[in-house]
Formats: structure tokens, sequence, C-alpha cells
């Protein structure tokens, strides 16, 4: 069942236990509580809407006063969401619908998500005909389609993705690949073997050789580096390398 009601005989295996299985999400209510009569439906509605995905679990405070003290409830109405046997999310007080639901939005994957999770090609489409929004999505179906050879379908989805160094140097990257005045073939092998500090080495030559590539060049070099990690030795000298070809 999805929605359950919860006291303190069942409150562990019902809520602690089977929070590692799916999210549970715990309302605390009492009868008095005018503020809970108008929660707890919009609670129900959103579990309801997630069948199979998530469970809630009503706890009368009045009735079952040692779990409100066992979990810290000082006012009522409270939500506390559990996986794993621990509180991962909570509020206190009534919330509007749009809360309620980006509140189980955060603990249960939406179908979108899910596609992304599988990450193939259909999967991938198929997310973002649902969320067009899903950066993610774009970016992992424009890699997979650039090792595939596609690289104009790649571009498309690429210019949906903002703020992203992958996705900037992955652009950049196609088009360097397409340039004819500018040969990064070994540069770019030695990335993709793993031989990175090599591989930016020579991109970073190639900008003093070919400014009129420079832009794309850095694009390129910066997504190695950021996927590298800040503390990353290779990832600190292409720093270095980098600001001196630039400045």
């Amino acid at each position: 069942m999805t929605v359950i009601d919860v006291t303190e005989d069942d409150f562990q295996v019902q809520v602690i236990d089977r929070s590692s299985e799916l999210p549970v999400v715990v309302d605390f209510w009492a009868e008095w509580c005018g503020p809970c009569k108008a929660l707890t439906p919009m609670l129900e509605r959103a579990a309801l809407t997630r069948e199979g995905k998530v469970v809630l679990a009503k706890v009368d405070t009045d009735a079952n006063p040692r779990i409100s003290q066992a979990v810290g409830i000082q006012g009522i109405p409270a939500v506390k969401a559990f996986r794993d046997g621990a509180v991962v999310d909570e509020f206190v007080g009534a919330q509007p619908p749009a809360t309620v639901e980006r509140f189980f939005d955060a603990l249960v994957p939406t179908e979108a998500d899910e596609l992304v999770a599988v990450g193939d090609e259909a999967s991938l489409r198929q997310a973002l005909a649902l969320d067009p929004g899903r950066q993610d999505a774009a970016l992992k179906l424009a890699a997979m389609l650039h090792r595939g050879g596609q690289g104009d379908e790649a571009l498309e989805f690429l210019t949906s993705v903002s703020g992203s160094f992958q996705a900037d140097g992955l652009a950049a990257r196609i088009r360097l690949e397409r340039a004819d005045d500018i040969d990064v073939g070994d540069a770019l092998r030695d990335i993709d073997a793993g031989e990175d500090e090599s591989g930016v080495a020579a991109l970073v030559l190639a900008m003093k050789a070919h400014p009129e590539h420079s832009d794309d060049l850095r694009r390129l070099v910066v997504a190695v580096l950021d996927l590298l990690g800040v503390e990353h030795p290779v990832a600190r000298e292409g720093r270095r390398k980098l600001a001196a070809a630039l400045y």
C-alpha cells in the first residue's frame, strides 16, 4: 500500500526498515490540528501519483507520543522523509501543493530521471522528449552521437546545454576535428587513451601555432582539466600552462 497508518508498535518495520527499499514520507498529525487536515490530503495525492515508488506513513502524534519524542517533533503538521533508516528531508507547517510536489519529486525519480540512468541512446532521446530541459541527457546524448560520427546532431543537442565546461569542450572538439587548417588528432588520441598530460600539453602548444583556433583549444583544455578535478596534478600543471599561453 502507498498510504498506511503507523503506530509505535510497527514504526521500526514500516518506516525505518522499509525505507531501505524505497523512500518513506511520514506525516505527523493530530485530530485537533487544522493545518494537518489541509496538508494530509495533499500528501496522500502526491504519494498516490507515485504508486510503488514511495510510501506515505501517517502517525497520530497524540496516540503515539514516544515516536514524536524520538524523532524530535516540536510542532505539527510535520513531515519527514526517510531513506535507508535516516531522515533525508523534512518540513514543518502547512505548505502549498507545489511545495509538496517538489518535496516528493526530490525523493522519487521522475520517468526522465530513470531514462537518463539507463543511458542508452533511445532512453536519452525519450528523456529529452519528456523533459527538453534535461541538460544532463542532452550532454550524454551528444557525447554518444559524437562517438558514433554524428557530429552535426551532437552540436544541435549541445546548443541547449549552458554553463557546462564539458558541453563547451565537446562542441569545441567537434569543430576542431572538422577544421582543415589544424590537426589535433594526436592530442585527442592521447586524451582518449588517458594520456592527459601529453594531450593537454599538445593542445596548449597548438594555441600558439593556431591563434585562430585558440578559443576552441582553450575550451577543450578546460573541459579536460575540469574532468580531472581541481586537485589532480595534471590539472594543476595544465592550468599553469594554459594561463601562460593566454597571458
